[in-house]
């Protein structure tokens, strides 16, 4: 380092490397070595602590390396703040180098030895005369000594708790810090080797919170259904994206189900896998897992199309253009009963027909039901006769809890059109969040996922966390 500036509380600690750095501290130079970044902000911070314990004040120290300058004050309790104090530049005064030794303790003085005091001699014995003699009977019996009292026995004391591996897993820290990974923040951390730790960006922080909505514990399994009577609404994207984001972050156990009652395209816009089995083969062979006992979810790959990268499933309806049989409201149940035994999330794609009984099973079936539209007013208008016929129908309470995804046809939205779909549909709905355009999902064919944006991913990701939320 060739750098300095002016010190807090006459600290300065300079960064030499990402596991090297020189404190100087009251004319002296202490130097510090660690095994890695992490370690060496560690014991920065231990001496900063020590000071301020010792003055029973916040001490604080400037931390400097080749670009950056970093103030870090801990305070008695152990509390630490840090903050950015600008760039080192050029005009600094270049760094002060102590010829002071590094301040030793040394051994406490012994004690000089005390010599030994003479032992006095013993005095010779003078002569004393004999005690005159005294008959026995004239000699008082000696009084008898009452005998000592026992005393009580003292209870015993209580048994110390011994700590167990219950105690020790239980004492773990229940969220780690949030450490920066992207921006300005991220780039500070990397070039410190973490002795510099900003707090991540406002922006990171709510990817991060909303990721751990996404990821919340549930208690059983749930059914999640896309809904909207309209072809081109953006069912099959926002069922094969939402269950992408799930899959990803939730780590599998994800399943998105067409369950329209002739033929769906969930199938075609997912990736292709070496079978084309649907949801009519797995209806035909059904009896294989309604035990689970004798069944396993690795024996589903032979109906449900993997999506590896993305980390979830697909079950595609019917493809066969020459048949003739339909996914009733009893199949339908018969599967949900099954696959729910092995999915945590079963996000159901819907046909058109709001007639169809298989479409008014999946909606009885339904943890939390998924409004989609494209920002048009057709499609709009659609979702929100939907909802009417819904509610007539005595869902209401579904519809009060169901969240709204209206999703950009174009690259230049109508912003006039989306306040005012977002005020119907929220007014309606529990939440109504949107998607951005994305011209990767134009063509119709098979998902790209990492062919996204991060403003889609982003987008999904908050979607993903609203929905959620009503789990």
């Amino acid at each position: 380092m060739s750098t300095s500036i002016n010190t807090h509380d006459g600290v300065t600690v300079f960064l030499t490397s990402a596991t090297e750095a020189d404190v100087h501290a009251d004319g002296a130079v202490l130097g510090i070595q660690a095994a890695d970044g992490d370690a060496l902000r560690d014991r920065v911070v231990a001496f900063v602590q020590e000071r301020a314990q010792r003055l029973g004040v916040p001490a604080t120290a400037a931390l400097i390396d080749d670009s950056s300058h970093w103030t870090l004050t801990v305070e008695p309790d152990g509390r630490v703040t840090e903050a950015p104090t600008g760039l080192v530049t050029d005009s600094f005064e270049p760094r002060p180098t102590s010829t002071a030794p590094i301040p030793t303790v040394s051994a406490a003085p012994v004690a000089p030895a005390v010599p030994a005091q003479p032992v006095a001699q013993p005095v010779a014995a003078q002569a004393v005369p004999a005690p005159p003699i005294v008959p026995a009977s004239e000699v008082a019996p000696p009084p008898v000594a009452a005998a000592p009292a026992v005393p009580a026995t003292p209870p015993a004391e209580p048994r110390p708790h011994r700590p167990t591996v219950e105690d020790l897993l239980s004492s773990r820290p229940r969220q780690r810090p949030l450490k920066a990974t992207t921006g300005w923040q991220g780039r500070v951390r990397r070039m410190s080797g973490g002795l510099i730790s900003p707090k991540p960006s406002a922006t990171e922080q709510t990817r991060h919170d909303q990721t751990n909505r996404v990821q919340k514990r549930l208690d059983g399994p749930r059914t999640i259904v896309v809904l909207n009577p309209k072809g081109g609404a953006h069912k099959t994207t926002s069922t094969l994206l939402l269950a992408a984001t799930f899959g990803r972050l939730r780590g599998g156990s994800t399943l998105a189900w067409d369950n329209n009652e002739t033929r769906g395209t969930l199938g075609w816009r997912a990736q292709h896998t070496p079978h084309h089995r649907t949801a009519v083969d797995l209806l035909n062979d059904l009896e294989r897992f309604e035990n689970p006992s004798v069944a396993s979810l690795s024996q589903l790959d032979d109906y449900v199309r993997t999506q590896v990268d993305a980390r979830f499933d697909v079950l595609a309806s019917d493809e066969d253009a020459a048949a003739t049989s339909t996914i009733d409201d009893a199949a339908f149940d018969r599967l949900h009963r099954t696959l729910s035994r092995y999915y945590r999330l079963l996000i159901v794609d819907t046909g058109n027909n709001m007639r169809a009984s298989n479409w008014v099973a999946a909606v009885a079936a339904a943890d939390q039901l998924v409004i989609v539209s494209t920002v048009r007013e057709d499609t709009a208008a659609s979702a929100a006769w939907l909802l009417d016929g819904l509610a007539e129908k005595g869902f209401g309470d579904k519809v009060d809890r169901a969240v709204t995804i209206l999703t950009s046809p174009s690259d230049k939205p109508d912003r006039e059109l989306e306040q005012r779909l977002t005020d119907h549909f929220g007014a309606l709905t529990a939440a109504v969040t949107t998607i951005p355009y994305d011209a990767a999902l134009v063509d119709g064919g098979t998902i790209d996922f990492d062919a996204l944006s991060a403003e889609t991913h982003d987008a999904w990701l908050t979607a993903a966390a609203v929905v959620a939320d009503q789990l």
